[in-house]
């Protein structure tokens, strides 16, 4: 491929708690199939704000390798400005090459073979993002041709870039956010949606440096701001891809299988809120009638659903039993996308496992039944972290040393910005991401 030939590195990268992309390039004339770099456990404890922090069960000793995942290379070229370069995710390993208890990436494929083994299930998945330009004094209009042109050329040289690398982007639209766009990747299976959704995030963020404009995915930029979310579209298939989900004589056409799944989803939801929602301003988001998320519930055709059951196409007779599948839409670019991910169909799987009663489908607006009998989310990080640490179901999905480090994180970025005003808050945050 002409990028491989052009590309001077590549590098081999894995995703932090506090999702940011990280790793070392090695040249591309040297990478293989077996290629691994070094690493290091403490630095899973670097937090959003950049620096190792106190209180992680990893110190200055100890050392560890990112396994390269051939499977998984992406080759860039085309940014404007920026030199092609090869991107191939990794898995964290011990030195000996067995898997490191803390990787989130391994867990994710440990998640989906244990759905295998124990119910015969696989999975497909998709990311949805937002996005939003910040400092354009352009007028805006939601959803509008006029904002579409507006983030022209941008819009095209990323789409034509992620569709170079073959990662797949499905829909380019202007959202309804003053200055906010969403991006759409096409369904895979688990493990590449999410590498795509870290890669996804780095090319439009350097697009929009090298045309000297600036992009945040925070999840609220600007106090009492639009809402800026990382919706996660997953499928459930037998281990052969046969249908299971879709059962037409059952309330909202879902199976009773996939409704005791997402009964398990529903119900771990206040405890692993912190997972999906990991910023402090994430809460400014999670609020009732914001067309996001603050009530954990299964709906049809309702976007402040936790776990909406997703229209289907059938014009044209097309046939709705395998384009049937869910969107989970309490992410936000804080979560990492291989723990977001793992956190959903670990929450499913203990719906399966506890043979939970399936889930009740509310159908239409978010009414007063909703009010009454759905759950509430947390309504802070910190009640997000205190509902997270007392969950012995939820804390058993991940190491003791990996639930320690990201307790110690939050708590530190709870420390560090709670004492800013929101407005500083949203402009830290907008920094960050």
């Amino acid at each position: 491929m002409l990028a491989t030939e052009q590309a001077t590195f590549t590098f081999i990268a894995t995703s932090d708690i506090s999702a940011k992309a990280k790793g070392r390039a090695v040249a591309s004339s040297d990478f293989s199939a077996d290629t691994s770099v070094g690493w290091v456990p403490a630095n899973l404890g670097i937090g959003p704000l950049g620096y190792i922090v106190d209180g992680i069960p990893f110190c200055s000793e100890g050392d560890l390798r990112l396994q390269a995942d051939s499977a998984s290379q992406y080759h860039i070229a085309g940014l404007p400005g920026r030199a092609p370069f090869s991107v191939c995710f990794a898995d964290t390993v011990m030195p000996d090459g067995t898997a490191w208890s803390s990787c989130a990436r391994s867990l994710l494929k440990e998640t989906l073979q244990l759905a295998k083994d124990r119910y015969g299930l696989t999975f497909s998945c998709s990311f949805e993002h937002e996005f939003v330009e910040k400092n354009s004094a352009l007028n805006t209009h939601p959803f509008s041709f006029e904002n579409f042109l507006q983030g022209e050329p941008l819009g095209s040289t990323i789409f034509s870039v992620l569709s170079a690398a073959g990662v797949e982007p499905e829909c380019w639209l202007p959202e309804y956010a003053p200055h906010q766009y969403e991006l759409t990747l096409k369904p895979t299976d688990p493990v590449s949606a999410a590498d795509r959704a870290i890669l996804l995030r780095e090319v439009v963020k350097e697009s929009f440096k090298a045309a000297g404009r600036e992009v945040t995915f925070s999840p609220v930029a600007v106090p009492d701001g639009g809402g800026t979310g990382v919706h996660v579209h997953y499928g459930i298939y037998g281990e052969g891809g046969e249908i299971v989900a879709f059962d037409p004589e059952r309330p909202g056409r879902q199976s009773e299988l996939a409704a005791r799944f997402n009964a398990g989803v529903v119900k771990y939801a206040p405890e692993m809120t912190a997972l999906f929602a990991p910023l402090l301003v994430s809460y400014q988001r999670l609020r009732p009638n914001n067309w996001s998320v603050a009530k954990a519930f299964c709906g049809l055709q309702n976007r402040e659903a936790l776990v909406r059951i997703c229209p289907t196409n059938e014009i044209g007779g097309r046939k709705p039993d395998r384009q049937y599948h869910f969107e989970f839409r309490g992410g936000d670019v804080g979560a990492n996308p291989w723990t977001l991910v793992t956190a959903i169909l670990r929450a499913g799987l203990a719906g399966l496992e506890e043979n939970l009663d399936p889930v009740k489908v509310y159908e239409g607006g978010t009414g007063p039944e909703i009010a009454a009998e759905a759950v509430s989310l947390p309504g802070s990080l910190k009640e997000a972290l205190a509902r997270f640490e007392e969950s012995a179901v939820v804390r058993s999905w991940f190491s003791e040393e990996w639930v320690q480090t990201f307790l110690a994180i939050k708590r530190n970025e709870i420390e560090s910005l709670s004492s800013l005003t929101l407005k500083e808050q949203c402009e830290a945050y907008a920094n960050l991401y």
